[in-house]
């Protein structure tokens, strides 16, 4: 992926912000006033831009390129790679569930099938298209954030509720562009460094090491936290007090690996702040990943929003559906007009969840439980997590073709603070009890038709995470906490690239950064082993 120079066009709805010219990293760099359509100085003098401004950085995780409602992957954000292959949470798949025991995918895309074998390189196209997607959406949003400081507000004559508003949507943009590092921290640890306020206009951006880049994340957050809207305030799908909360708690469980310090009591105090802010369990498991997931969804947090009329992609919740069916796997029980015939799982999932337990959804008609052949979509079990039917009433989703997907992708649901709050208690953490750790994990299990348990430890968190966040892209990360990705301790089918598994080198805990991205800035230093 040629990344030396990198053009970028931001639609805002109906307005073309404009073409940025970029030389040198993915980062650089936004300072510099569009050379075409309306310049930043216009734009936002008027404050009916502001949210369309704003919903292109969330555009930028839940489609590809700046496409209008029939095809939003089209003019893709970042070059190289098609739009669609690229998207932002497709690619967080294929970081952080294919490289694990969650997931194998039968396609021999240039790069891909490196993933589960855990033998990818820096020219890797999958980890350069996700690298990119974060610096794209950290791009703009120090875009949004530069235009949307108290002078700028003052002089662009924003007053009154679009003053009090525009606070809020800039506390989101702040948000977002933390998340996106929170994701280059986990991912890459150590990666290029700009913000609102950097200067980089005649130099390339600088390093930031990964223990430093926690502590902005981390006070990013803090300071989000303080300046977003009450939980459960905000529209859907846009992010309010609780997002912080739980990104600072999942931030906090994996300190350790960040830092070397570890911050469980952190992590409780943060889940604890989301579990009082009237969040609750939606009560049917499967409904939470179907068509009509924005519906009485008390238990998301945080959602990508997908609509199959009029948010078009084939990343997102359309490759989540499209991607699983293969094989003898009925489409149409899908609301989908086909399979793409690519992922599956492998046994040591499988061997996770007992026979009850509505969570371990696999078809197995006409599938072996074995995988021969990586490349085979009848070998390995499917399974069924997200399909674009209404819960409601069974009906296949908006778009009558059956391309394209309605299911939103949640980024935090409350499921998911149950367990880090858990996992923190049994790890050690002040300020939970084991008591309350233990009711949280059976009411999840008693959910998903699973017996309870009696007691918990630390090791019940790990399978348990697996059982109730299987492809949520959690898996990779919850792994490295465990000491489990790279070593022996734990192997799966084709970890290494061999049927029954070997370990890898530790140094795949991290991504190599891009090797053109280390071309272009001589201040990046590769990730040691690549």
């Amino acid at each position: 992926m040629n990344n030396k120079y990198l053009y970028k066009k931001i639609i805002l709805g109906s307005i073309t912000l404009g073409t940025l010219f970029f030389t040198g990293s993915c980062t650089q760099d936004l300072e510099r006033e569009p050379t075409l359509g309306l310049t930043s100085s216009v734009l936002y003098k008027d404050f009916s831009n502001y949210k369309p401004a704003l919903a292109k950085i969330y555009a930028g995780l839940a489609i590809g390129g700046q496409g209008d409602q029939n095809n939003g992957d089209a003019n893709t954000d970042i070059g190289g790679i098609d739009g669609g292959f690229s998207n932002y949470l497709r690619q967080m798949y294929s970081m952080q569930v294919l490289t694990t025991d969650e997931a194998v995918i039968a396609w021999a895309d240039a790069g891909l099938p490196e993933m589960h074998s855990m033998t990818w390189n820096a020219s890797n196209p999958f980890v350069a298209a996700i690298y990119y997607r974060i610096f794209n959406v950290i791009a703009v949003s120090n875009e949004f954030i530069k235009n949307t400081t108290d002078e700028k507000l003052s002089s662009n004559g924003i007053a009154g509720n679009d003053l009090t508003e525009a606070k809020y949507m800039r506390a989101e943009a702040r948000f977002l562009r933390a998340q996106s590092y929170y994701h280059a921290l986990d991912l890459f640890g150590n990666v290029p460094y700009v913000t609102e306020t950097t200067d980089i206009i005649n130099t390339p951006p600088p390093r930031i090491v990964r223990a430093e880049l926690f502590k902005y994340v981390e006070s990013e957050l803090l300071a989000c936290a303080n300046e977003l809207k009450d939980a459960r305030t905000n529209e859907y799908g846009r992010a309010d007090k609780a997002a912080a909360w739980a990104l600072l708690a999942r931030l906090y469980l994996n300190a350790q690996v960040y830092t070397g310090t570890a911050r469980y009591t952190d992590c409780i105090t943060y889940c604890n702040k989301v579990i009082s802010a009237g969040y609750a369990l939606k009560t049917n498991y499967a409904s939470l990943f179907m068509a009509d997931n924005n519906v009485s969804n008390p238990e998301v947090i945080l959602s990508v929003n997908y609509d199959g009329t009029s948010t078009r992609t084939y990343g997102g919740s359309t490759f989540m559906v499209h991607a699983a069916v293969g094989g003898s796997m009925p489409a149409s029980q899908f609301g989908i007009n086909g399979g793409w015939g690519g992922l599956r799982t492998t046994k040591a999932f499988v061997n996770l969840f007992t026979p009850n337990d509505q969570r371990g959804n696999f078809y197995t008609s006409g599938q072996n439980l074995e995988i021969n052949n990586v490349s085979t979509f009848t070998d390995g079990y499917a399974f069924i997590k997200y399909k674009n039917i209404k819960f409601s009433n069974g009906a296949p989703g908006s778009d009558a073709s059956g391309d394209f997907v309605d299911a939103d992708i949640p980024l935090y649901r409350l499921a998911d603070i149950y367990l880090m709050y858990g996992e923190a208690v049994a790890r050690g953490g002040s300020g939970g009890s084991t008591a309350t750790a233990l009711g949280y994990v059976n009411a999840l299990r008693t959910r998903a038709g699973a017996n309870t348990v009696g007691s918990i430890n630390t090791d019940l968190f790990l399978d348990e995470r697996a059982r109730e966040l299987s492809w949520e892209a959690t898996r990779r990360t919850d792994l490295i906490r465990y000491g489990k990705f790279t070593s022996s301790s734990y192997l799966w089918p084709w970890k290494g690239g061999v049927k029954d598994g070997k370990a890898v080198e530790d140094y795949r805990n991290l991504f190599p950064i891009p090797a053109n991205d280390i071309v272009a800035n001589p201040n990046l230093i590769q990730n040691p082993g690549y």
